[in-house]
């Protein structure tokens, strides 16, 4: 078993920074119609309504931001990618989007009544200062909400993928080492982060969720082209590891097939809390 790396956050951030930058309209097309199914739990677990300043941490395409301005929240949305924030303006053109760092927010104290993160958290080499920063930037009763990807078990389209390159690739290529990337998918650990970060009464609920793809290729596509982490990891592969793993994956699909496309389980966890 190899000797685990130290994690350094500043190379990890320019890794998943340089992923960003490059996935841009892929990531729409490819996990678009999946990560917007958690959009209303996350807005109502903190109030998400009319007048309300909501600041949308880790916006990436904007659907957060965009749908909390459509319910009329004063939405914020802040990302360190300028390239995905230049597809959120696109989509939204009437909310405000920030370039910026979520782990050191541009924003004075006490500056939003609210605060989301939509499977942000798991890119972030240092995710207990990100939530120090939105609890911060929160006015006093301010709510915060969080979703991560549910344990791969239950979020088939990562098991189906881990299973794949454990089986015939190497799941030690040598990446930016970060935080482990389902450390969040257990709820006591969300509790334990929020409490941490200064917040109170901590609630944590499992989000339903299915992932429609039109092929079942399209799985492996899209976890190569429209991620960051785990398309690191398989680029990492050698090519007949990499063609060994699309075929398995694509084997794995059969329970999920739906006509001519495939549907995954692909639930969330929410985790909220308050500044008190």
């Amino acid at each position: 078993m190899s000797t685990p790396q130290p994690l350094d956050p500043n190379a990890f951030r320019a890794f998943e920074h340089s992923g960003w930058q490059s996935v841009g309209v892929r990531y729409h097309d490819a996990f678009g119609d999946l990560t917007v199914q958690a959009i209303e739990p996350i807005l109502n677990a903190v109030g998400a309504g009319e007048g309300v300043r909501l600041l949308d941490l880790a916006t990436g395409p904007g659907y957060v931001a965009g749908t909390a301005a459509q319910r009329g929240a004063r939405a914020t949305g802040v990302d360190f990618s300028a390239a995905m924030l230049a597809g959120a303006r696109q989509r939204y053109p009437g909310v405000e989007f920030r370039e910026g760092d979520v782990e050191a927010l541009p924003f004075p104290d006490d500056s939003f009544d609210a605060a989301v993160m939509n499977f942000g958290l798991l890119h972030l080499g240092q995710p207990e200062q990100a939530l120090r920063e939105a609890c911060r930037v929160l006015c006093a009763g301010g709510r915060f909400g969080f979703t991560v990807w549910a344990r791969p078990e239950e979020a088939v389209g990562f098991h189906i993928t881990l299973r794949a390159i454990r089986a015939f690739g190497n799941p030690d290529a040598p990446l930016p080492p970060g935080p482990p990337f389902f450390r969040f998918s257990d709820p006591d650990e969300c509790r334990r982060a929020l409490l941490g970060a200064g917040f109170t009464g901590p609630d944590i609920v499992r989000i339903p969720q299915v992932w429609r793809l039109p092929s079942p290729d399209a799985l492996f596509e899209a976890m190569l082209g429209s991620t960051v982490r785990t398309a690191g990891l398989l680029r990492a592969q050698t090519d007949e590891a990499l063609n060994a793993i699309r075929t398995a994956m694509r084997q794995e699909t059969g329970p999920y097939r739906k006509d001519a496309g495939i549907e995954l389980p692909m639930p969330a966890i929410l985790a909220s809390a308050v500044k008190p």
